[in-house]
C-alpha cells in the first residue's frame, strides 16, 4: 500500500482505534488514480502523433488508399516510432503533431518481424517522450495508451498490466517475443502509440487487438522496441539469418527419444531445402529432423528462428538432425536472411 498511501494526507486516515489498521477512503483513492493517469497523460501527449499514410496500387485502373495509425517521437531531432504494418510500402506519409503541425515524413527503417518501423520528420526541438524499462514492470500495474483511433487524436485510455511474456504471431511469421497483455481499450488506429506507466514513461508499443474480445490489447515491450530502433537508425533494417529450409513442428517418439539422449520431445521436420542455400551446403535433406543447433535445443520453427540472430550470419555453426533413426551432426554457414520486399 506504500505507494497508494504516499499521494495521500494523514488526515485521509480513518484512526478510530489505536490497534486497528489504517483505511482510506474511496473517493481519496479514485483522485489518486485519477491524478496518476492525468499526469501521465499530460507527459506523453506531446510526443504522440498521427501517421496517415497512402498507398498507390498499380493496375490498369491505378488507384490509391489510405490509412492512419499513430507514433511517438523518441529523440528531439524527429525520429519517431511506429508499427511496420502502419508504413510499410507506403507511398506517401504524413505526421501530425499534438499542436496541430503537418510534416512529410520518411522511413528510415522497416522491420515486420517485430512489427516496428521508424519514421522521421524535419522538425527541430521536438518533445521526445522518455522511455522505461519493460524488465520492471509487473503484472496489474496502472498503465495507460495514447493514440488517434479512428482519427480521435491524442485519446487516452488506461488500464493495467494484464499478463507479461506473451508471444505474438508478425505478419512475417515469425514470434514476437516478451509482449505486453494490457486491458487498456485499443482499437485500429492506436496502431504506432505508446504504452505507459504511471510517471509516463514508455514501456511498449501499441501493436494488436483481438477483434472478438474486449480488454484483450498487445503492446510491443520497449526494450525490444529500443534494441530494434538501434538497428533500423543504424543499418535501416534488423539483419537476421537464414537456412534455406521449410519446415514444420513434429513430435519425436519418447523410445526413439531416448535411445538418441535427445533434450527435446520434437523438433522442425525439413519439408524442403532451397537451392543454393546454406541448409543445401551443408547436406541437409528434405525428411531430415533438426533437434538442436550449437547445443541449444530446437522444439520447433519458433525455436529455430530465435537462434538464428545476426551473430549467426556467416559463422559456422553445428547442426543436429535425426536421419530415419541416426543422430547427425552437420557444419552449416547461416546466410544473412533477404528482407521483405
Amino acid at each position: 500500500m506504500k505507494p497508494v498511501l504516499h499521494l495521500l494526507s494523514n488526515e485521509n486516515l480513518n484512526s478510530e482505534s489505536p490497534g486497528s489498521a489504517p483505511t482510506v477512503d474511496d473517493a481519496d483513492l479514485l483522485d489518486a488514480y485519477s491524478a496518476a493517469v492525468v499526469q501521465a497523460s499530460e507527459k506523453i501527449s506531446p510526443s504522440v502523433v498521427n501517421v496517415e499514410v497512402q498507398h498507390q496500387h498499380k493496375g490498369r485502373e491505378p488507384r490509391h488508399s489510405k490509412g492512419s495509425g499513430s507514433g511517438f517521437i523518441f529523440t528531439p531531432d524527429g525520429f519517431i516510432l511506429t508499427n511496420s504494418h502502419v508504413v510499410h510500402r507506403a507511398d506517401r506519409i504524413e505526421v501530425t503533431l499534438s499542436d496541430g503541425r503537418r510534416y512529410p515524413a520518411r522511413v528510415v527503417g522497416d522491420d515486420p518481424d517485430t512489427d516496428l518501423a521508424v519514421i522521421r520528420i524535419d522538425a527541430p526541438k521536438l518533445p521526445a517522450a522518455q522511455l522505461g524499462d519493460s524488465n520492471k514492470i509487473r503484472v496489474g500495474q496502472l498503465v495507460i495508451a495514447v493514440g488517434n483511433p479512428y482519427g480521435f487524436q491524442c485519446t487516452v485510455t488506461a488500464g493495467v498490466v494484464s499478463a507479461m511474456g506473451r508471444s505474438l504471431r508478425s505478419n512475417t511469421g515469425r514470434l514476437i517475443d516478451d509482449v505486453i497483455q494490457t486491458d487498456a481499450a485499443l482499437n485500429p488506429g492506436n496502431s504506432g502509440g505508446p504504452l505507459v506507466n504511471s510517471r509516463g514513461e514508455v514501456i511498449g508499443v501499441n501493436t494488436a487487438i483481438i477483434l472478438p474480445a474486449q480488454g484483450i490489447c498487445f503492446a510491443t515491450a520497449i526494450n525490444t522496441a529500443k534494441f530494434v530502433a538501434v538497428r533500423l537508425m543504424r543499418d535501416g533494417r534488423v539483419r537476421r539469418s537464414y537456412l534455406g529450409v521449410g519446415g514444420q513442428n513434429v513430435p519425436i517418439s519418447r523410445a526413439l527419444a531416448r535411445h538418441l539422449s535427445l533434450a527435446t520431445a520434437s523438433g522442425v521436420l525439413v519439408l524442403s531445402v532451397e537451392k543454393d542455400s546454406p541448409a543445401e551446403k551443408a547436406g541437409l535433406r528434405e525428411g531430415d529432423v533438426i533437434v538442436a543447433m550449437d547445443g541449444t535445443a530446437i522444439q520447433g520453427v519458433d525455436d529455430l528462428h530465435a537462434c538464428l540472430t545476426d551473430q549467426k550470419i556467416g559463422a559456422e555453426s553445428e547442426l543436429t538432425v535425426i536421419r530415419r533413426t541416426a543422430k547427425l551432426t552437420l557444419s552449416v554457414f547461416p546466410a544473412e536472411m533477404r528482407p521483405m520486399a
